[in-house]
């Protein structure tokens, strides 16, 4: 199925049924006065979050929604049925907006987790609430209220613990299947992953995170260039960010150092609370480069870099299971730990 993360949709509610003017006549029960009911209230539209849904491609092509109307009353005290309430089920993680006013209406967070998008109408009065002893024959009712009716955007935002980020072929997507059961295409070619992918990472018996793969960031991506600009929202609710640094790139022009620069100038272009997440270096791909040591410490001292640091080989797993245990760490403990290495046997 297709990967869809933002779509815009109208929601209508239902209209209020009217009320009845309506007299009570009956045999033998002269001058019975009135009966009419009222009318019943429409639809409203609600959202719930369902964590069986990972997409908003339903949302793409389904724009419009209205809920049921309500029905106007009936003599003999009748009221009109009220009408029937629609349900939009959506990913755990969409945020809504009004598209009008730019309002957040909801941040579906939790499985479950329930949100009103548009009320429906008030049923109208019927004319025995309009009786009394100098009214006793009232042909007076209301109209039932109109529904709300809204332009909504619909944005999805995954729920992760730690996010990658790395340039194009720096090995995201090889470093979540050395942790996880997660399976994202993997090449030898750049953009291999043009969508993000969730991965379950087990550091123990009852011990797990989840990590976010999104695709590679290029230097201009918060300007546009490239496809990880469209899915660095998905970085918003994670805790830790793991930036993959290629240690032993194929091309000789490739510098590393301005690389890994490069990135955190797009984090802060894009978003400064993202760039302020605790971020570690993972220099992968050690087991390619001899002297991955002398490269790696050569990149640390360029970069000034004070902040925890890994060696890992997201082909052969090296590293991969401390990096893990020491992110589940950082996550239970809720700060930072010492700065330190994981070295390749």
């Amino acid at each position: 199925m297709k990967f869809i993360d933002e779509a815009r949709i109208q929601v209508h509610a239902g209209k209020g049924g009217d009320g009845a003017a309506s007299f009570r006549r009956e045999k033998y029960i002269p001058r019975g006065g009135p009966d009419g009911g009222d009318g019943g209230r429409g639809g409203s539209i609600y959202a719930v979050a369902d964590r069986n849904i990972n997409t908003l491609i339903d949302y793409r092509f389904a724009r419009i929604h209205r809920a049921q109307n309500g029905e106007k009353g009936h003599g003999s005290d009748c009221y009109g049925k009220g009408g029937r309430d629609t349900v939009l089920r959506m990913p755990v993680g969409t945020m809504i907006r009004d598209l009008q006013t730019g309002q957040l209406l909801a941040d579906l967070s939790k499985n479950g987790e329930r949100t009103l998008l548009a009320k429906g109408g008030d049923g109208g009065l019927g004319n025995l609430h309009f009786k009394s002893s100098v009214n006793r024959a009232p042909r007076q009712f209301t109209r039932g209220g109109q529904g709300e009716s809204r332009e909504l955007t619909l944005e999805l935002r995954v729920l992760a613990d730690v996010g990658l980020l790395g340039l194009p072929n720096a090995g995201k997507s090889t470093f979540i299947r050395a942790v996880s059961s997660a399976r994202p295409k993997v090449a030898d070619y750049p953009f291999t992953t043009l969508n993000p992918s969730l991965g379950v990472v087990r550091v123990g018996d009852d011990a797990s995170f989840v990590i976010a793969d999104i695709p590679g960031l290029i230097e201009g991506a918060a300007e546009g260039a490239g496809l990880g600009h469209q899915f660095l929202r998905h970085l918003a609710r994670t805790r830790l960010l793991l930036h993959l640094v290629d240690v032993a790139p194929l091309d000789e022009g490739v510098d590393p150092v301005r690389d890994a620069r490069a990135i955190a100038r797009e984090l802060r272009k894009y978003d400064q609370s993202l760039y302020r997440k605790p971020r570690w270096l993972l220099f992968n791909k050690i087991d390619l480069a001899p002297d991955a040591e002398v490269r790696i410490r050569r990149i640390l001292r360029a970069l000034r870099w004070k902040g925890p640091w890994f060696a890992v080989s997201a082909l052969t797993g090296a590293g991969c299971r401390e990096t893990s245990a020491a992110a589940h760490r950082f996550l239970n403990a809720g700060k930072k730990p010492a700065s330190r290495a994981s070295r390749a046997a």
